[in-house]
């Protein structure tokens, strides 16, 4: 019984982890990494930055951000 409420407990923090996950529009994007709007949108284009298009918007996890920086 110990372990699986211990299972349970690592697993809702994984959903709340992920729940509290950042997004941000491509000015939030251009803000919090320096760069232009132009670049950022270079890379979308160009399949480097991932990106999620939800009713016209470009919205990305500042997640996906980091790990295109670092790259």
């Amino acid at each position: 019984m110990n372990v699986i409420l211990e299972r349970l407990d690592k697993i809702e923090d994984q959903l709340s982890h992920q729940a509290k996950e950042r997004w941000l529009n491509i000015n939030g994007v251009s803000k919090y990494s320096s760069l232009s709007i132009s670049k950022i949108r270079r890379a979308v284009a160009s399949g480097e930055l991932k990106v999620s298009k939800r009713g016209g918007r470009l919205l990305f996890k500042a997640s996906w951000v980091d790990r295109w920086l670092n790259g």
